[in-house]
């Protein structure tokens, strides 16, 4: 019921899958002051990990977010055709040679990808030895267990069997739970099955300001203005992420050599 009065009424009836919606969401998170603060910060913990003035830096999922205004040279990158981004491509298909690339940034995307395995496989072979893949994404601790399985739209299931997703559109197919489950829940075997990669940290965050902001889909709780305190209160809880926090930068690097795999038994 909660949920229901804090809707915003753009949303209303629209098809997560259609580009449409994209635009809607987009500007969504430009107008609303709160929710671009949050971004701003994101968008600020991706680019310490990564070379900013490289021009080899590609965006996935860019669609409904702004990175590009702080890296304007970087390849934007979305599933969806979309006036704004520079190209359209489906991330496990990515139309990069070998090695091309540094680096790999997202934003609460690949809980949407439905094969996160030949993601991680196509991400490897395009990127150099040493480039990263840095994304932010939902995480699971007793704090986000509750928010997203009562006021998210979108599926959290943390006790997933499969680390692929049912097929369906982009944005309607999710599991928020799978970047936990691929690197927290599952971290012993996912080593084992890509020698190829390093989880070189995972960083937790975010335990209230985007609550606070209402996300893309609910009204702002807080005002503009309070976006600086509850940052700096978030600081405080530092302590106790483990218990509260809802997301997560996570880094991964390509290795210089990759190991021979190990055997993992289904």
């Amino acid at each position: 019921m909660l949920s229901r009065l804090l809707a915003l009424p753009q949303l209303r009836d629209l098809d997560l899958d259609d580009p449409q919606t994209s635009r809607v969401v987009r500007r969504i998170v430009r107008e609303k002051p709160f929710l671009s603060s949050v971004y701003r910060s994101w968008y600020t913990s991706l680019l310490s990990q990564v070379n900013p003035q490289s021009s080899r830096i590609l965006e996935i999922g860019s669609g409904t977010g702004f990175l590009k205004d702080h890296l304007p040279h970087m390849i934007a990158s979305d599933i969806q055709p979309l006036p704004w981004v520079d190209t359209v491509l489906d991330a496990p298909a990515l139309p990069f040679s070998d090695g091309s690339l540094e680096a790999l940034v997202m934003t609460n995307v690949l809980h949407h990808v439905p094969n996160p395995s030949i993601f991680l496989e196509e991400a490897a072979r395009c990127l150099r030895p040493g480039g990263r893949v840095v994304m932010i994404e939902p995480w699971v601790t007793p704090w986000s267990r509750f928010i997203y399985r009562n006021f998210h739209h979108e599926p959290f299931d943390p006790d997933a069997d499969s680390w692929e997703l049912p097929r369906g559109g982009p944005l309607s197919t999710a599991n928020g739970a799978l970047p936990w489950i691929l690197f927290e829940r599952d971290q012993v075997a996912f080593t084992a099955r890509y020698p190829s990669w390093e989880i070189l940290e995972v960083r937790l965050t975010t335990p209230l300001t985007y609550l606070l902001s209402g996300g893309v889909s609910m009204r702002s709780l807080a005002p503009a203005w309070s976006f600086g305190f509850w940052s700096g209160f978030e600081k405080l809880l530092t302590p106790i992420l483990s218990l509260c926090a809802m997301f997560a930068r996570i880094t991964l690097v390509r290795r210089n050599e990759t190991p021979a795999p190990m055997h993992v038994r289904d």
